[in-house]
């Protein structure tokens, strides 16, 4: 073991206030790269995933809905910047819909939700954020403007922990004097667990009474409070439940549930935990039927057991995310980021569980081609603020020169996204700005026309370009 470069790191996050319980995570990671553990799982270890009932075949008495729902508690992974979309904040503050009371953004309609949800079934339903340290500050001071939705006792959200960059030629961590904050990176959503503990919050819930918690990502807001899900699980009696989806070629990479041989276990595969042999096997969505939302349901009282047996830290599966130390600079220095995934916990645990969801429980966004689908007529907003497809969403692709970077989707889209619902799909390449009121219909495409273009007001755009007004 490279002991001077853990040493090092050690040193480092101890001197920058990191809770003792994340630096003993982050050494097991150490230890584990150090040794050569590359946390791949190949094709030959596993086998496909088989029998998972479906969220519309459950049957909950609603009473016991409730019940379980009054004992559950709704946490929100906060931490991401939005960078790869040209963002400097948290990507929760993108404007995702425009209404007639204003520009919503995934927090205004995350806070609706929940705020909605209470109203109906008279469950108090915290609402906690993860945030990291870029995201705190400007997360908090936009829930300032929802003074109803703290819980009394607890708090909107707790600190996710952060853990040195580590230089990809020996594993030390790595300085960049022209920017110091970005020599730490978080340490990828598996530290749920470890943030949960040392922040303290797992045992407030607990000490509140809440047993359960149903965890999922800030910019899915497919993932509303679900009552009967909530009683589903409760009944179960499953340390942990997880939410997957059947794949579509769309979805060929990302992370998908399989069954280890060895053990039986259900194991988590990410893409960058596939060996590059086995990427067309994991990507056969007819032989691995389903993908995995980052919906996740947690039974509090074990995964305090679990924690406590272990010490703080859960033998989670290593993730090695090779980036450079400035994510803008590909000449900066080359730098590996130590991270796990918090669905990989359901190997943790004993008698684990799976539900299958229909697409209205996973709605990311990922890319501007995903933001332009919410933002269009493909969804409308209801009154209890869930997105409802009106109908099958059609395949956005926009060309990334122009369209990659939020700012300049803007400047492109700032009259309104196109009307979406008549459309299989809209392909754009080269400069194209939008007027107000265009209709995509059909396999829509605009192709590069070499120089900035327009389309104009009330055009409608079909599979050979601009074919008229509306």
């Amino acid at each position: 073991m490279s002991s001077q470069g853990l040493t090092h790191s050690q040193h480092k996050m101890a001197d920058a206030g990191v809770h003792r319980t994340a630096i003993d995570v982050f050494s097991r990671f150490y230890a584990l790269l150090d040794s050569g553990a590359t946390g791949t799982v190949p094709e030959t270890d596993v086998q496909p995933l088989t029998g998972v009932t479906h969220r519309d075949d459950l049957t909950v008495a609603p009473d016991d809905a409730n019940a379980a729902l009054s004992r559950t508690v709704l946490i929100k992974l906060n931490g991401g910047l939005g960078t790869s979309m040209g963002m400097d904040r948290a990507k929760s503050l993108l404007t995702v819909r425009d209404t007639d009371d204003g520009a919503l953004t995934f927090l205004d309609i995350i806070a609706r939700q929940t705020l909605a949800a209470r109203s109906t079934t008279g469950a108090p339903l915290p609402l906690l954020f993860m945030n990291s340290f870029r995201t705190r500050d400007d997360t908090l001071a936009a829930l300032a403007a929802y003074p109803d939705l703290a819980v009394d006792g607890l708090p909107l959200d707790f600190l996710q922990n952060r853990e040195p960059k580590l230089r990809a030629d020996d594993l030390e961590p790595v300085e960049w004097p022209a920017d110091p904050d970005l020599e730490w990176c978080p340490p990828g959503h598996g530290d749920l667990y470890t943030a949960l503990v040392t922040s303290g919050v797992l045992q407030q819930l607990l000490d509140a009474g809440y047993l359960y918690a149903s965890v999922s990502n800030s910019d899915n807001l497919g993932a509303a409070p679900d009552a009967a899900m909530a009683g589903w699980f409760a009944a179960s009696g499953a340390p942990f439940a997880a939410e997957v989806a059947r794949r579509t070629p769309a979805d060929r990479k990302g992370g998908h549930l399989v069954v280890r041989r060895s053990d039986g276990r259900l194991v988590l595969r990410e893409t960058a935990q596939t060996p590059q042999e086995d990427l067309a096997a994991a990507g056969d969505i007819e032989r691995h039927r389903y993908f995995n939302t980052n919906n996740l349901w947690l039974d509090l009282r074990a995964l305090a057991a679990e924690l406590d047996r272990t010490g703080g830290v859960l033998e989670l599966p290593l993730i090695v995310n090779p980036k450079t130390v400035d994510p803008t600079d590909a000449s900066s220095t080359p730098v590996i980021q130590v991270e796990s995934a918090m669905g990989a916990a359901i190997e943790v645990f004993e008698g684990p569980t799976v539900i299958e969801v229909d697409r209205s429980r996973f709605l990311p966004v990922k890319a501007t081609s995903d933001l332009l689908l919410l933002r269009s007529d493909v969804y409308e907003l209801g009154e209890d603020f869930t997105l409802a497809a009106q109908v099958g969403a059609p395949l956005v692709d926009l060309d990334s020169t122009y369209y990659k970077l939020v700012g300049d989707f803007d400047a492109r889209f700032g009259r309104g996204a196109p009307s979406l619902r008549g459309a299989s799909g809209l392909t754009v390449r080269g400069d194209w700005t939008f007027g107000r009121g265009v209709v995509a219909e059909g396999s829509a495409v605009l192709q590069d026309a070499g120089e900035p273009s327009a389309v104009p007001d009330g055009a409608r755009v079909g599979p050979e370009g601009i074919v008229g007004t509306v």
